[in-house]
């Protein structure tokens, strides 16, 4: 019998790509996502291929594997392709410690961040 099937999270017009473990918080990795929400998928990738920020490497790695989900799988075209969502979240954290004066110990933090990045086809007006 098996079981029912995993019903799709997106529309049919859309496709997404989720990065599950990226090292950095949450904060600076949303002020990436900020700079490609609502722009045409190429034009993300462009803005993301000139920023300073050390986050972009990732956060484009991530759109380019939801752009290669839209066409490979979902048979969408590429050209039409708008980022309609990008949400970031926490994901773990690693405590570590770090030796201080007096036998005292100070905690290091190093944090990870999670990015779901949606794109959608849409047909011109």
């Amino acid at each position: 019998m098996g079981q029912a099937k995993n019903p799709r999270r997106v529309a049919d017009n859309e496709a997404f790509a989720v990065g599950t473990a990226i090292r950095g918080s949450a904060q600076k990795l949303n002020l990436v996502a900020g700079l490609i929400r609502g722009k045409k998928a190429e034009e993300a990738l462009n803005v993301l291929s000139f920023s300073k920020r050390a986050m972009a490497v990732d956060v484009k790695k991530v759109l380019a594997s939801a752009i290669a989900n839209a066409e490979n799988n979902h048979n969408l075209d590429i050209d039409a392709l708008v980022v309609s969502e990008a949400s970031v979240g926490k994901a773990i954290t690693m405590k570590r410690w770090r030796a201080r004066a007096r036998g005292r110990s100070a905690r290091i933090v190093k944090s990870f961040s999670r990015i779901r990045i949606v794109v959608r086809e849409e047909e011109d007006a």
